[in-house]
């Protein structure tokens, strides 16, 4: 995931290889937590199923594990740098600002973090699905 989200940065045209270098930590972070996790909820959902449904659940688990661990650290990060105008830990004010930002972020990772998935990312996912579905149960 990192290799795409950095691939795809370079495309771009992005001039500063510190900012390339942390958005590819990002994503390879969120990959790395994404993997075992989505390994680990596809064998739960498809213990003993054909290697179709092995399959299908291995592509789906691992897409939105992914997704998921890369928005939830894109997340925290956008949180540590907004923090600095936020209200005081724990009053109600700073729980809007808290749970507005989060949701900010997650929009904002949709619109310009998923993109930089594809295509390499995007095709990593059938590939670990297939692997995943190949395994002997």
């Amino acid at each position: 995931m990192s290799l795409s989200a950095t691939l795809n940065l370079i495309a771009e045209g992005w001039q500063s290889s510190d900012r390339i270098r942390d958005v590819a930590l990002v994503f390879a972070g969120g990959g790395a937590i994404a993997f075992p996790l989505g390994i680990m909820a596809a064998t739960i959902i498809s213990r003993g199923r054909r290697a179709e449904t092995r399959f299908a659940a291995a592509f789906l688990a691992l897409v939105l594990a992914t997704i998921g661990a890369t928005a939830a650290i894109y997340a925290m990060e956008y949180r540590i740098y907004y923090a600095q105008w936020h209200a005081a830990a724990f009053s109600l004010t700073w729980t809007f600002q808290l749970v507005f930002t989060s949701l900010v972020s997650t929009v904002q990772f949709a619109v310009s973090g998923l993109p930089l998935y594809f295509p390499i990312g995007f095709l990593a996912v059938p590939v670990a699905a297939l692997w995943f579905a190949r395994q002997p149960r």
